[in-house]
Formats: C-alpha cells, structure tokens, sequence
C-alpha cells in the first residue's frame, strides 16, 4: 500500500469531517472539543514543572541575599525582618526593612524604596485591605499603602504581602542585615516514598485524559458507520473506508489540537485568578515543557488514527449496511488478563525494594507496572459490562429498555465510564498510599490546644512592663483564659570555675500559681511560694546537676550575668543584682507546657520577687480563646501586633505535617480536582452523543406512547449500571494496586474503607450526569425528530 493512496483516503476522509452535512460537522465538532479539552489539560501537566521551577525563582530573587556578611552599616545596608502571619484562613507574608544609608537596595517587585511609615502590598493584599472584609486586618498593618508589588517580588499573583520601612528595627530585634537580595538554598532532595507518591499521581491523573482522548474521537461511530457503508456501495473497498474512516478521526483530532492550543491559551491567561488548594501562577509561569509539549502534539493525532483502525477492526462494514447490529461476538477474556499480569510483573518485584532513607527509586517499574495495570482493568470493563448485563432481563419497562441497549452496545456504555474506572482505580490506590505514609509525615506536635491555643512573645523594658503586657493582652476581646509568665534568667555568682566558659544559668518564670501550674507539677501553691522545677533530661534538656549548681533551695543567685561574653549588651553600672532562694523552696518535677515543651529552672510567684530588677525580661503569654467570639484569633494577634510589631505570635497545632508531604499532596488535590471535572464531563458529553444518535428512536418510542419518565428512567440506568459495574471493578482493583504499591515501601494497609469517599462520587456522578441530560432527553423526544430528509 502506497503512502499516496493512504494520504488519498486520509485527506477524503477530512473532506467528509467537515463537510459531511450537519450531522457529520456536529460530530467533528463535538469531537474535535473532547479532543481539546483533554490537550489543554495535558499542556497544563506539562506546565506544571515549569510553574513550581518558577515559584521557587522568585521566592529565592526576593530573598534578602545571606552569602554576603555585612557587619556594620554602609550606605547600601539595611535591617531587616520577616514577618508572617495569619488572618482568619489565609497566610499572609511581610518583610520590615530599616535602611541604614542613602542608597538602600530597591526590593524585588518595587518601583523605589517606602518612606518610614509606608509599605508596599501585593494587588492581592491591597484588594483585601481596601473591602470591608479587610479591616480587622487593617489595624495590625498600620502602614501607609503607597503602591503594589510588582510579579518579581511574589511567588504568584494571589499571595498577600508587604514590604513596610519602619524605623523601630535595631541589632536587638531584626533577623540580620543586609546590602542585596536574590539568596537560594539548596533544597533536601525528596524522601523515596514522597517519589512514589509523585510518580503514581502522575499516571493516575493522566492516564484518564488519555482515554477521554481516545473516547472522543469515537463519537458519533454509529452514524459515520452507516456513512461509510453508503461508500461501499458505490465502490470503495474494506480497507478503503477504514483509511477514510481514520481521516475522519484525523481531521477532528488536528482540529482539537487547535482547540486545545487555543483553550490553554486562554486558560493561562486566567490562571492568576483561580486558586486551587491555594495554588495559582503568573500567566507567564504557565509554559510548557518542550518536550512534553511536542510529545503531546504528535501522540494525540497518531492515537486517533490508531484507536479507529482498532475500533473498526470487528465492525463488518457492507454495502447495504453494518454488521454491527447483530448480536457481538464474545469478547475474550485471556488477553485482558495478560495486561493485568504484566503490571504485577513490573510491581511485584518492587515489593520491599524502597526504604525511606533513599532518594530514588525504580521509576520506570513503577509507572509501567501501574500503567498496565490501570490499562489492564480498563480493558477489563467491556468484558465485564457484556457478561453482566447479557444476564439481566426481567423488570420494568424503563429498565428492560435500559438492559436491551447495553446489551446491543455494552462496548460503548464500558468505553463511557472507562475514565471513571481509571480515575478511581487511581484515586483508592493513591489515598491508601496517602493513609500510611501521613504517620510518616505527619508528627504529634506535643502542643496541647485545649489549654491554649496560641502563644506570644514580647520583649519588655523590666518586669512592671511585662506584667503589664500580660494583663492588656488578658484584656483583649475574644481571650478567656491567659497563661502569663514574665521570663528572665538567674546565674550562679561568683568566679568561674576551672573548666567552666561562662557561668551556670537558668530560667527564671515569675507568674501567678496558675500560670507555673502548666510549667511543673505543684503540690500545693500560694503567693510568695518558690520552686525549683527539675526536666530530667527530658528533650535534651541538661541534666538535674546543671541545675542545681545554679539553683537550689536556700542558694544566692545573680540577676545578671556576672560574666557576659564580649558584644553582649551593656548594664548599668553598679552592683550585681543578687537574690535569695528561700530554703522552703521547693523541688518539684517539669510537666509539658502548652507548647510541649519541658522547661527547667525556677518558678517564683511575683510576691516572692518583688520589685527586683530582672535581666531582659520577656512576656510570654499562651492565650485560650472564646469560641464564642468571632475573629477572636485575629484580635489577640492585633493586639500583640499593637504593643510590639516585633513580637512572635504562634498558633497551637496538635499535629505537624512535613512541607514537602504537604506540597506534594496539594499537587496531587490540584491534580485530582481537574481530572475529576474531566471525567465527569466526559460522561456527560458521551451521554448526550448517544442520545444524539438515538433521536428518532426515541421520538418514535414517544410516538407510540411510550412515557416520558420511563425513557427518563431507563437513561438513568444505562448510566446507573456500567458505572456501579466500573466502581466494583475500580474497588478492587484499587485496593490491589494500593496493597502492592504499600508492599513496595513495606508499609501496612491503615484503612481497608479509603474507597467509600471514592463510590460516593461516583454515584453523585450518576445523579449529576442524569439531570444534566434531561434537559437533551425532554428536547429529542419531542415529535419533530421523526422528520427525515
């Protein structure tokens, strides 16, 4: 066979796409959609590398550069500090800047320098500070807005951020100094079970827009079927109409490649102004990689010529009809099993083969195992669908209806909810990864939050300061309960010793008898009590004797450090401040605060130190919040913000998560999300083309008295049935594929009911898909569809 006569065929059957009458364009049409639709989704994979590659360039340009030590002020120095924080569920970042010459570095994303008192917003933060919604935010920022941030200094167009010049900023409270910015930091490479997570996602997002692909370019079969049988009959061979047969598809795959070129055009144009799982990107972040790019370019038409030659390969197309409404031939079983078998191939030797401790793994195993796999129960379906439903007879008239169709073109009902069976599939498998590895990732933070649930920390000028601190933020609407200690230090007077660098010290916490209760266990406490409370070497704490060369009971101890190290700031001068631990102090034993932390040292009640001067005293303050107060959060973080805006305000959290687990689980949300949306539109497209193709027979069912409900009912279950089918197969299948892939990493199976979230959105798919066609449905049953030409 000459590549003339197939370019020949192929080119006539691109005639007959777009100019085969309206019957035959719609079909291209809906096609050449499916086709685009599924293209941009996969451009936008292959722009996924591109737009992390490029959050991380920007986060590293706007860093303050930390290669350079700049030890004293110049002309281009500046201070600076980082400030995050939180406003109601967003995160917001900030970066204080203090310049300590004339020509201060312009940061990242800005036009020129603030004045003092002024600050730079991202157009996100400056939309929200401008709206109502934003004003409880506006007080903790109180900085005179006097432009935005430019898409240099963000890591994408939604983050909220600012950059203020404030002039309270000394060596005392700024995290360094700086004369430039740009700085990156080589990031750890990934845990081998974070890679397998990466890896499984990746196939199990996209191997379902592959199908969709390769289930639009069939629609419309039965039609072009008949179509290609009127060309039998005026001559053209079998092999002929097959060749024009995959014209057709050729024509409406090239043409969904424009449509998705132009769709993911137009997409990116958007992408700032979508946010999933607080992801979103720059317009032009959103670029392909080349290679990905092309491959995709060039698979999807050579797929769609592929998948016709394979469709029409039982199709016995004649010149007086098609030999497909007789009943089908068996389909086999062996083959689909084959497929099935060669994914356990590749997996089961994996089994045990990936330690936490790598950074790689068998990549190539791994996708190849799992995509046949997902083929192979995708396969599997068709198989399923016939062998189910030829069984299926007596019921309803609705139902009857329904089982007679799937019976004549269960092929067709199985190819519609293939995506399904894949995504879900996928979708178990990877929640069951997700289940076992979260214990790995995912640590108990120690931090008790029924006690508290957020904690502050405010330098103060001396302990009447600090005391004081703690009663305004005790004040403060929305705050039921406060912890409130005033923090310093107590040191062991007198020479060093032989060996010693600096002289034993602890902690010294001065705090009402409920405030020390949450530091160490009490046996009983009143004003004017002293303690000394011991950690036992709990989280690497010293041990008790390092203690207790410092402090005991009845033992003297200095307020100040008798021997500060050089640099360190200087006291006033006169006589060291000493203080007396009474010898009724007692011993007692350090308990988990509210952070979780086990601290040690003394715990004396604020009678018991009077009005002793203490060395540098801190406020720290973990705050229980009234649930009943809305913003009660927001208005505890305002008020430390108002009496320190250098002041560390942390939330409790029960449990940590690990960054990259994290990120990479957002990924895969982000993934799942869009792959859903496409599999549930591909349902629904496909539903509505058979329902196209069965217009006059539906319009003559009515015709001849046939309920409207009923037809409604049994579109209903021809959608109920191959899906409930595909979701016992995917239940199955994904609980095999999720035990193999644990088995890989020698992790247990947590959860055996990760698939019931799963079944819930396939039976919600069936609803949706349902009432989205009734409309369709109501429309092609009416009479006119009995009109012919």
């Amino acid at each position: 066979m000459s590549l003339g006569t197939w370019a020949r065929d192929l080119t006539l059957g691109a005639r007959f796409a777009v100019t085969g009458g309206r019957s035959g364009l719609l079909r291209t049409l809906l096609t050449a959609t499916g086709v685009g639709f599924g293209v941009a989704l996969l451009l936008l994979a292959a722009s996924f590398p591109n737009m992390l590659f490029q959050r991380e360039v920007r986060e590293a340009v706007r860093a303050v550069d930390g290669s350079e030590e700049v030890t004293s002020p110049r002309p281009d120095s500046f201070l600076h500090l980082g400030r995050t924080t939180a406003y109601r569920d967003d995160v917001i970042s900030g970066l204080l800047l203090r310049p300590e010459g004339d020509a201060p570095p312009v940061p990242p994303g800005a036009a020129k320098f603030p004045g003092t008192g002024e600050m730079l917003v991202s157009p996100a933060l400056g939309e929200l500070l401008d709206s109502p919604e934003g004003a409880l935010l506006k007080k903790r920022l109180p900085y005179k807005v006097v432009g935005t941030i430019g898409p240099a200094g963000l890591i994408g167009p939604a983050e909220l951020r600012y950059v203020a010049h404030v002039d309270f900023l000394d060596p005392e409270n700024f995290d360094g100094r700086g004369a430039r910015y740009g700085w990156s930091v080589p990031g750890e490479p990934m845990n081998a079970f974070l890679i397998l997570l990466v890896v499984v996602a990746c196939v199990v997002l996209l191997l379902p827009v592959l199908v969709f692909i390769a289930t639009a370019v069939r629609f419309g079969g039965e039609q072009r079927d008949r179509r290609l049988a009127a060309l039998r009959l005026v001559g053209a061979d079998t092999a002929m109409t097959r060749r024009i047969a995959a014209g057709e598809s050729l024509a409406s795959a090239l043409l969904g490649l424009l449509a998705g070129l132009g769709l993911f055009a137009l997409g990116r144009q958007f992408a700032g102004a979508f946010t999933i799982w607080d992801v979103n990107a720059y317009p032009s972040d959103v670029v392909p990689m080349t290679a990905l790019a092309v491959l995709v370019l060039a698979v999807v038409p050579v797929a769609s010529v592929v998948v016709t030659l394979f469709a029409l390969r039982g199709v016995a197309i004649e010149p007086l009809g098609v030999v497909r409404t007789a009943t089908p031939s068996r389909r086999r079983l062996w083959w689909r099993l084959l497929i099935l078998a060669a994914g356990a191939a590749f997996l089961v030797p994996l089994i045990g083969d990936i330690q936490v401790s790598q950074t790689s793994i068998d990549t190539v195993g791994v996708v190849t195992g799992t995509t046949l796999a997902l083929i192979g129960l995708t396969t599997l379906l068709p198989w399923l669908v016939e062998a189910v439903v030829k069984r299926l007879h007596a019921g309803p008239v609705a139902w009857q209806l329904a089982v007679r169709r799937l019976q004549l073109s269960s092929g067709t009902a199985a190819r519609a909810v293939s995506g399904i069976v894949v995504a879900a599939t996928g979708a178990i498998a990877l929640q069951m990864l997700f289940q076992a590895m979260e214990n790995d990732f995912t640590q108990v933070s120690g931090e008790d939050t029924s006690r508290a649930q957020i904690a502050i920390g405010i330098d103060a000028k001396n302990a009447g300061e600090a005391r004081g601190i703690i009663d305004r933020v005790g004040r403060t609407e929305g705050v039921s309960g406060v912890i409130g200690i005033v923090e310093s230090r107590a040191w062991r007077p007198g020479p060093l010793k032989q060996g010693e660098e600096f002289a034993p010290g602890v902690s010294l916490r001065v705090g009402d008898c409920a405030s020390l209760r949450e530091f160490a266990t009490l046996p009983s406490c009143t004003d004017g009590d002293v303690f000394v409370f011991l950690a036992h070497g709990a989280q690497g704490n010293p041990d008790d004797s390092f203690v207790t060369r410092a402090a005991r009971p009845g033992a003297t101890v200095a307020l100040r450090d008798p021997h500060p190290h050089p640099g360190a700031p200087k006291h006033p001068k006169g006589p060291l401040p000493q203080w007396r631990i009474p010898a009724t102090a007692k011993v007692v034993d350090s308990r988990p605060d509210p952070t979780g932390m086990y601290e040690y040292g003394i715990l004396a009640t604020p009678s018991a130190i009077g009005t002793l001067p203490l060395d540098e005293p801190d406020a720290q303050v973990m705050v229980r919040l009234d649930p009943a107060v809305p913003d009660a959060a927001d208005l505890v973080r305002n008020a430390a913000d108002a009496i320190d805006p250098t002041s560390w305000v942390r939330t409790l959290k029960d449990t940590e998560r690990d960054a990259a687990f994290s990120s990479v689980r957002t990924g895969i949300l982000v993934g799942s999300t869009l792959t859903m949306l496409l599999v549930a539109a591909s349902l629904l497209v496909t539903t509505l083309e058979q329902l196209r193709d069965r217009k006059r027979l539906l319009s003559s069912l009515v015709a001849f008295g046939t309920r409207r409900s009923t037809l409604s009912w049994s579109v209903l279950w021809q959608t109920a049935v191959p899906i409930l089918l595909g979701l016992g197969l995917s239940v199955a299948g994904g609980l095999g594929l999720g035990v193999v892939l644990l088995k890989t990493g020698g992790q247990p199976v947590d959860d055996w009911w990760v698939f019931l979230p799963v079944v819930g959105i396939g039976l919600g798919l069936i609803a949706a898909v349902t009432l989205l066609s009734m409309p369709v449905l109501w429309r092609l049953m009416r009479a006119d569809g009995l009109r012919t030409e």
